[in-house]
């Protein structure tokens, strides 16, 4: 089992300038926002304003923590909570953000969809994570302290620190309820 702690990754701009993210990981590795085939991360979303455009991109946010966003379409508006499902919507599309009352930070998914198809799903924990099929690559996020076992190795994750799960399975487990959102990336055929 790798670890990516987030503690340990630098911050970077946005693409539109308006905030920062830290990069878990990135493919192919070394590239930019332009050339990206998947890429994971995190932002502190701290103002209203508008999300980058992303041509070709499918995107999915997932509130982590603060009071909640409320994402506005050209045809409506979603608002999405700490505990709201994954929201899946397209880079291509202008949309804008308006908190609800203060910062967040979500984690962000996307994937280049004519190479990519992915997938982020909410889990409660204690849960077992099996090795992702072949052709395809399997993350956890945790949302909180959680102890990661695999292989007789154990470690201890804080909120917001990522697994890179190989072959092997691992089990994680909160010392109180916990829960992490697992990342799947599928390499269209």
């Amino acid at each position: 089992m790798r670890i990516i702690r987030l503690g340990e990754l630098p911050s970077r701009p946005w693409k539109n300038g308006g905030g920062v993210t830290v990069e878990y990981i990135v493919s192919p590795e070394g590239a930019d926002l332009e050339t990206f085939d998947w890429r994971v991360s995190r932002a502190e979303v701290a103002t209203d304003g508008p999300f980058s455009l992303f041509a070709g991109i499918d995107r999915t946010l997932t509130i982590t923590d603060g009071t909640g966003i409320d994402l506005v379409f050209a045809d409506g508006a979603v608002r999405l909570l700490p505990g709201s499902a994954p929201f899946a919507f397209s880079g291509d599309v202008s949309v804008e953000g308006r908190l609800v009352a203060g910062p967040i930070h979500d984690l962000n998914v996307m994937s280049r969809r004519s190479r990519f198809a992915h997938r982020v799903e909410r889990m409660a924990l204690p849960a077992e994570i099996a090795p992702p099929m072949p052709g395809a690559v399997r993350f956890v996020v945790v949302l909180g302290s959680v102890a990661a076992r695999s292989d007789g190795r154990t470690e201890t994750l804080a909120a917001g620190d990522m697994i890179f799960v190989g072959e092997e399975r691992v089990a994680l487990e909160a010392s109180t309820s916990g829960e992490a959102l697992m990342i799947e990336m599928l390499q269209i055929q």
